[in-house]
Order: C-alpha cells, then sequence, then structure tokens
C-alpha cells in the first residue's frame, strides 16, 4: 500500500508540473501574438505546402490488464493491476497539407516509456509485488488533423492516426525472461487528441495533448511464470502532453 500510494502521489505531481509548462508556453505564445489585429504571421506560412519540424513530449504510459481463467484458480494471487511510469519522447515532424483545413503528418519519434504490472498477494511474507517494464521504442505514428478557421494568429485543431511502435530493448529483457513478464516487441495503437497552433514571426508553436489505446495484446504467455498465467491479454495505453516547433 505504501509504494502504491507514493507511485500515485508521484505521477499527480508529474500531471501538475506538466500543466504548468503547459500554461506558461501557452502565455508566452499568446504575449508574442500580433496587437493591431490579422494574421500575418499566418498568411506567410500557410503559402509553404508542406514544412518540417521537431516535437518534444513528455509521457505516461501504462496497460490494460485482463484477468485469464488460471487467475480465478490461483491460490496466491489476489489482485492483478497497471501502474503507470513516465518518460519522454523526442521526434521529427513531416507536414502535408491537404487543402485549406487538413494535414497529413508524419512523425518518427524515439520513445523512453516505463509502465509497471502489480500483484498484490495472499502471502503473510510478501504481499505486493510489482514487474517495471522499462521501454525505448522506435514509433512512426501516420496522422490526419483537421485545422479550425485562424484567428489572430492562432488556430484549434484534432488529429487522429495509427502508430507502429518497436520496442528496442525487448532483447536485454529477453535475457532475464525466465522470471519477468515478456512483452511483444511490437505494437499497433489507436491515437487521438487535440491542440493549438500559434503562428510565431520564426515558427509554428503547438501544445498538443494525445491519447493512444493499442490495438492487439503484446503479453507473451509464459506457462512457467505464474505473474503470466493469470493474464489472459495486455493491451497498451499512453497519455502525451507534445510540444511541436514547426516551420
Amino acid at each position: 500500500m505504501p509504494a502504491t500510494y507514493s507511485g500515485n502521489m508521484f505521477r499527480l505531481y508529474w500531471l501538475q508540473v506538466a500543466l504548468i509548462m503547459v500554461g506558461c508556453l501557452w502565455g508566452m505564445a499568446l504575449r508574442a501574438q500580433p496587437t493591431r489585429g490579422g494574421n500575418y504571421n499566418y498568411f506567410d506560412f500557410n503559402q509553404k505546402p508542406y514544412y518540417f519540424g521537431i516535437t518534444l513530449g513528455i509521457n505516461n504510459s501504462s496497460y490494460r490488464p485482463f484477468r485469464s481463467s488460471g487467475f480465478l484458480s490461483s491460490d496466491s494471487i489476489v489482485r492483478v493491476q497497471s501502474a503507470s511510469g513516465p518518460g519522454f519522447n523526442l521526434g521529427i515532424i513531416t507536414n502535408l497539407k491537404i487543402g485549406e483545413h487538413f494535414d497529413f503528418r508524419f512523425l518518427p519519434t524515439l520513445s523512453f516509456a516505463e509502465r509497471n504490472i502489480t500483484y498484490d498477494r495472499r502471502s503473510k511474507v510478501s504481499t505486493f509485488t510489482q514487474r517495471r517494464v522499462e521501454s525505448v521504442f522506435v514509433e512512426t505514428p501516420f496522422h490526419l488533423r483537421y485545422k479550425s478557421a485562424p484567428y489572430r494568429d492562432f488556430r484549434l485543431f484534432v488529429v487522429a492516426g495509427v502508430k507502429y511502435a518497436f520496442d528496442v530493448a525487448s532483447d536485454s529483457r529477453a535475457r532475464q525472461s525466465e522470471n519477468l513478464v515478456r512483452i511483444a516487441p511490437t505494437d499497433f495503437s489507436l491515437e487521438y487528441g487535440a491542440g493549438i497552433q500559434f503562428y510565431l514571426p520564426y515558427f509554428i508553436f503547438s501544445p498538443e495533448i494525445k491519447f493512444s489505446h493499442g490495438l492487439g495484446n503484446i503479453l507473451l504467455y509464459n506457462r512457467n511464470l505464474q505473474e503470466s498465467t493469470v493474464l489472459e491479454k495486455l493491451l497498451s495505453r499512453g497519455f502525451t502532453i507534445s510540444f511541436h516547433f514547426e516551420g
């Protein structure tokens, strides 16, 4: 219980820091807007059919566990749940305009993530076990973005798409697979989110929030490991706050 409480407090603190960062950057961008009205910076960027940029982000990743029939027959494990962990992203942006309101976006990204599976046991000796999975993903998201009409050099947008991810750290975990729950190195996810574009004199600044839902089972079943037999499948979940710099 103390470990779970500490983890929840840490995640709450992490979320508060992220929201403060978004608020500060948003305020800086608003102060940089022209005071006389008009979409001056927007007109310059709108003439480009495509542009590039970089993206920085912080993420919070977890699993959605599904218990198996083996969980009901287990005499030691009484609960299985996921605990999220923090991470960060670094990527490149390729943006192609499709008309006035739509963009096609490709964002190859290097993502560092941490996810945990927590087991509560009936044993008096050990009542709590946590399996930590640290991953380094090479991600290839493909997104379609819809943007509102511009107003005073900013516009709102929503984004949706799919993502393929490959865990380059999976080989090191495989060497310890006899005592760890094994996770597949590849994953496909559905992503959606929203954000704001600020057209500044030299670049476009876009804070964005995004949710990710894994579409396939990433659990590699191990019948010799009790922590694996009580699970039927695992689906990935993620939340990301990104800061895009494009131009």
